[in-house]
């Protein structure tokens, strides 16, 4: 099972509607996962507990420096599932 972690900047909008849309790609991809998806001042903590990372492109560096093995995947639109989709699977 895998780790997913969804943060945007408040944890409540982009980060549920992304979280909403990972959730849909790993049901399509029959990959069990848990997922969790806060702020970003959570999100920091938490970070390298997980095996990746989904979050709004402007924010992806923030993620860097403090990923551990996780992989950050910076998405432009959050309600797109081509988008989760295909970054999710070019990092496999």
């Amino acid at each position: 099972m895998i780790k997913i972690l969804v943060s945007c900047a408040n944890g409540a909008g982009s980060s549920l509607m992304l979280k909403m849309t990972v959730e849909k790609v790993m049901k399509e991809l029959s990959i069990p996962y848990q997922i969790h998806h806060c702020p970003i001042s959570e999100g920091k903590g938490l970070a390298p507990r997980n095996d990746y990372i989904f979050t709004s492109v402007a924010f992806s560096a923030t993620f860097e420096p403090i990923k551990g093995n996780a992989k950050v995947i910076g998405i432009k639109n959050v309600v797109s599932a081509q988008e989760v989709k295909e970054k999710f699977l070019a990092c496999q």
